[in-house]
């Protein structure tokens, strides 16, 4: 059964990786963009400044996507020809490509209210951007703590 081909396991796992990570990434940067253009709209001076905290949730999406590919790399997909990948080391992929998937996917929506709540401040108070930075820096750890996990799963898989 398709389901359990290690083959199978390992693609979804770095499709999961590159796919949810994206996602967050992709609604984070748009909540920010949202709020950064109302301020720019306002004060066009401020767009540098909205422009760094918009990026910030923009990282996770990277992040799934380093996954995705050391998940491809190492069944040999891009080279042509696929190793044959037991079940368990398919779901070790998966696992792998889930751990960063679904924390770029949760991280970068939480930061990206952080970075929302940074624009605001910014439009008061535009020497805050550091401080505002920071908070958001502090909801990104999680999403390069399940990179390095991710990163010592793929790197820790047998085929």
């Amino acid at each position: 059964m398709f389901l359990t081909d290690g083959n199978f396991l390992a693609v979804l796992g770095a499709a999961c990786a590159v796919t949810l990570a994206g996602f967050g990434s992709a609604k984070g940067v748009g909540m920010v963009g949202a709020a950064a253009s109302g301020v720019t709209s306002e004060d066009p001076d401020k767009f540098s400044q909205c422009l760094i905290l918009q990026a910030l949730p923009a990282t996770q999406g990277v992040y799934g996507l380093l996954i995705g590919f050391l998940i491809i790399m190492k069944t040999g997909l891009l080279s042509g020809g696929m190793l044959d990948i037991s079940t368990s080391a398919g779901l070790q992929f998966l696992c792998a490509g889930l751990i960063m998937g679904l924390t770029g996917l949760v991280s970068a929506t939480h930061q990206a209210r952080v970075c929302v709540g940074g624009i605001n401040c910014i439009a008061k108070k535009p020497e805050a951007l550091v401080k505002c930075v920071v908070y958001g820096v502090m909801v990104e750890t999680y999403a390069v703590l399940a990179l390095l996990l991710a990163f010592l799963i793929n790197n820790g898989i047998t085929i």
